[in-house]
């Protein structure tokens, strides 16, 4: 009995939409011989009675497209990476804002998927809750549940795309803090913010990271809807923090009335210069530390120059990349703290009061709103739990396959983008190295594809360090048992290397020692 579909793709976020329109690029046949079915008759994910097998679908837990750029609605959101290499390189964001904000990045989504014809395709509340391996019949059953209705069923696929992203889309890490419960103000988390009166409030954010830079001096933008009257930056510890200019135009004058560039040319050459760029400042942070440090201190110093606050407030006592820089568009961080409604405060909680938070040094910090911007909580596969042959997987337990699959899980994919760069990045080169190895599973005739270490050598290498790098942020290091793992070498080993990755995933052969593909 042939299958529902030839690729179920979990998750309509931006790797989702971008993995599908991949599919939506190839040629009529489909991947793995099956005809393409006809365009005439929308077809559900339930799967009909007359039994023909579909390209893809897309099954999406929540009510719309978008993933991150859907959920998260606080002020301020916004990519933390340059536009030109945050979108799709297969059709350019010509938008000369350099940090993109959520709604105009979750348009662009939506936009992409009418575009290709993608949306269609899109089955929304509909969750994944298990995902089972036969190697008799050699293909997925999903036991997926639709939200809107309750009902329960199972579909099957022969390659499952999972598009989920790496954190928990229903709670974010709240970790107790002392006599919360005492409180008689609004405490929220950013990943639950909808509709928060704070206009004339005082508010404090804990948190070090992007979205609490990113919420001060938006809670306190004078031309929004709601100001706040005072914000308080509260981090148990530094960050380090560049700013980045807010618009980029070299777009325009690249692609002018003189130029013989197309707009489209000029995108493909500003992309790769970003690229480079990228690249060489975290090459750089890597091998030379102590300049990095210094060059991002003589940085903070000059934005702080005038004001009150301390550069010790900037300087974590970790190297460059070791976690995320955190960028900021036009100084817009820097500007609010120079003026007197902003705080920054270094120090650690002992317990909150009714009128606020009391904190070790004994400074007291008035609040009507706290906000806990204290990080994510990891989850693969939008929460699917996954079995072959009957035997649960323990996917922590498992090394990454080129960081996009895994050891010993045949036909998967789990899509990563990067750490120490744009996101979409990776996954745009993850889509095109799936199509490549869809397109010669195809070709060949095989049906299986398992990624497996050749040699017990090889799985003795295993290392400590997850499918995200070595990065030493606190959601990554909660959930270290919880993510893929990887190796100490070629193909287990992830490079966080555009370049590198580039030609090993859209260049070097499909078929290796590693991958065994079967019939």
């Amino acid at each position: 009995m042939p299958v529902d579909y030839e690729v179920l793709i979990i998750g309509a976020g931006i790797a989702g939409i971008g993995m599908a329109c991949r599919l939506q690029q190839r040629q009529n046949k489909g991947l793995f011989g099956n005809k393409k079915p006809s365009k005439t008759k929308r077809q559900e994910a339930k799967p009909n009675k007359q039994k023909t097998t579909q390209r893809f679908a897309i099954l999406e837990k929540r009510a719309d497209l978008g993933g991150t750029w859907d959920l998260f609605t606080y002020p301020g959101i916004r990519s933390d990476s340059d536009a030109l290499t945050f979108g799709y390189s297969f059709r350019p964001w010509l938008d000369h804002r350099m940090l993109a904000k959520g709604a105009d990045i979750k348009r662009y989504i939506a936009d992409t998927a009418r575009e290709f014809g993608v949306t269609e395709h899109i089955r929304y509340q509909h969750e994944v809750q298990q995902l089972s391996w036969s190697s008799v019949t050699k293909r997925w059953t999903a036991m997926v549940k639709n939200h809107s209705n309750g009902e329960v069923f199972t579909l099957t696929a022969q390659f499952v795309v999972g598009a989920t992203g790496y954190y928990d889309y229903e709670q974010g890490y709240q970790p107790y803090f002392d006599k919360e419960e005492a409180f008689q103000g609004r405490i929220v988390h950013p990943q639950h913010w909808q509709n928060i009166d704070y206009d004339d409030k005082k508010v404090v954010i804990i948190g070090s990271g992007a979205t609490a830079m990113t919420l001060l001096p938006a809670l306190l933008d004078e031309a929004s809807e709601q100001c706040a009257r005072h914000v308080t930056m509260l981090q148990r510890s530094p960050t380090y923090v560049a700013s980045v200019p807010g618009d980029d135009y070299a777009l325009d004058w690249l692609s002018g009335k003189f130029s013989p560039l197309s707009k489209e040319q000029a995108y493909t050459v500003l992309r790769a210069r970003n690229v480079v760029m990228q690249q060489g400042i975290y090459r750089a942070a890597v091998f030379a530390p102590k300049v990095m440090k210094a060059v991002l201190r003589h940085g903070i110093k000059k934005e702080l120059k005038g004001s009150n606050v301390d550069v010790a407030h900037f300087e974590p006592d970790y190297n460059p990349w070791d976690e995320r820089l955190c960028a900021v568009p036009d100084s817009d961080l820097f500007k609010a703290l120079h003026s007197k409604r902003a705080e920054m405060v270094t120090d650690q909680i002992d317990h909150f009061t009714k009128t606020g938070i009391l904190l070790k040094s004994g400074q007291h910090l008035d609040a009507d709103i706290i906000v806990t911007a204290t990080g994510l909580k990891i989850q693969m596969l939008g929460g699917a739990t996954v079995y072959i042959d009957g035997q649960a997987v323990d996917i922590g337990t498992r090394m990454t396959y080129k960081a996009v699959m895994m050891e010993g899980i045949p036909n998967m994919v789990a899509l990563f983008g990067y750490t120490n760069a744009s996101w979409t990045l990776k996954i745009d080169l993850a889509c095109q190295y799936v199509m490549r190895l869809l397109g010669y599973m195809h070709k060949q005739r095989y049906q299986v594809a398992l990624p497996q270490a050749k040699t017990k050598d090889d799985e003795a290498h295993m290392q400590a360090d997850t499918v995200m790098g070595a990065l030493s942020a606190g959601y990554v290091q909660r959930a270290k048992d919880e993510l893929p793992k990887q190796g100490d070498r070629y193909p287990w080993y992830v490079t966080n290397n555009y370049l590198s990755d580039r030609i090993m995933l859209k260049y070097r052969k499909i078929k290796d020692d590693w991958l065994h593909l079967s019939r």
